[in-house]
């Protein structure tokens, strides 16, 4: 145990859990400004699983990880369009739907995985480490801080980015306005529907970038790849109690408990039934705090809850 606790030990692990959050802290920001528009998608998962193994395969034929990144955006802007026609305009209930969406990401990737690919390939996942010099001349600090592709320092970038798009502009206005009392907004001129649709698209593509992240840094695909990192992701954003900052705080917890998890497992502190209990431990930590929060702050009142003119 002791052999853990030193600097290199705890830095490394420190800057694992922080790569080890980005899919999570991305996920969870599209979810949360759809969650602020009133939409619940449980289908995130399935969009992460969708996202990555187009990143995957584009990855695979062209041999570039950007084009893969490109294409993992490309496929959850298209599944939210399709989740917003499905719950926006055929005012299908949210909570079935995203089961759906899940559901058919999972054998879908499946299948294409089977068809096209068969076994696992790897691939050479991002390797763009834009300020490498500086965890060379940093030391430990720089190790921790500076080490990381491009997509963990965007991903990071994106808290305040959004923050911003949901408190200080007038699409952000509505989208909360939307998410509390849809027919008031409706009064006012706002188009509920136009909203509610952006918001999504917003959330699947982000969902989408959340799986190429992780495919890409794991650098193969496998069925079930994302293990339920998207229901992780839903939850996150209830843990933050839907604010950008409280989401990044719980992707890394999340990531951090994770990795040192992964760390004692590598080190031999724990093994065998003990590391199958000690990997439910981000899952309980995250349930533990969803618990005290929920009991603190409300939801968006009009989460889940569809529009139509005539209600």
């Amino acid at each position: 145990m002791s052999d853990f606790f030193t600097v290199a030990i705890i830095t490394a692990t420190l800057a694992s859990g922080i790569r080890l959050a980005v899919p999570f802290l991305l996920a969870a920001l599209g979810e949360a400004v759809g969650q602020r528009a009133g939409v619940l998608n449980l289908g995130v998962e399935g969009v992460m699983l969708i996202g990555a193994f187009a990143a995957y395969y584009a990855a695979l034929e062209s041999g570039s990880a950007a084009f893969g990144l490109f294409m993992g955006l490309v496929v959850g802007m298209v599944m939210g369009l399709i989740y917003a026609f499905i719950t926006v305009v055929m005012h299908a209930e949210q909570g079935i739907s995203g089961i759906g969406i899940y559901l058919f990401g999972l054998g879908f990737t499946d299948l294409l995985f089977q068809k096209q690919v068969g076994t696992p390939k790897p691939i050479s996942g991002l390797q763009t480490k834009p300020f490498n010099w500086l965890a060379d001349d940093t030391g430990r600090a720089g190790e921790l801080l500076f080490s990381h592709t491009i997509l963990t320092y965007v991903a990071f970038l994106l808290v305040p980015v959004v923050y911003f798009l949901i408190t200080r502009t007038t699409f952000g206005l509505n989208v909360r306005a939307v998410g509390e009392n849809p027919q008031a907004a409706d009064t006012l001129g706002v188009n509920v529907n136009l909203i509610r649709t952006a918001a999504i698209i917003i959330g699947n593509t982000m969902a989408g970038l959340a799986g190429a992240a992780l495919a890409l840094e794991i650098g193969i695909f496998q069925q079930n790849l994302t293990a339920g990192r998207g229901f992780i992701a839903i939850a996150l954003v209830y843990f933050g109690a839907w604010r950008p900052v409280g989401v990044m705080a719980g992707s890394l917890l999340f990531g951090i408990v994770s990795s040192t998890v992964l760390q004692l497992q590598v080190q031999d502190v724990i093994s065998g039934s003990v590391a199958s209990i000690a990997n439910m431990a981000p899952a309980v930590l995250t349930v533990i705090v969803l618990v005290v929060v929920s009991r603190r702050i409300g939801q968006p009142a009009a989460l889940t809850r569809p529009f139509t003119r005539d209600s």
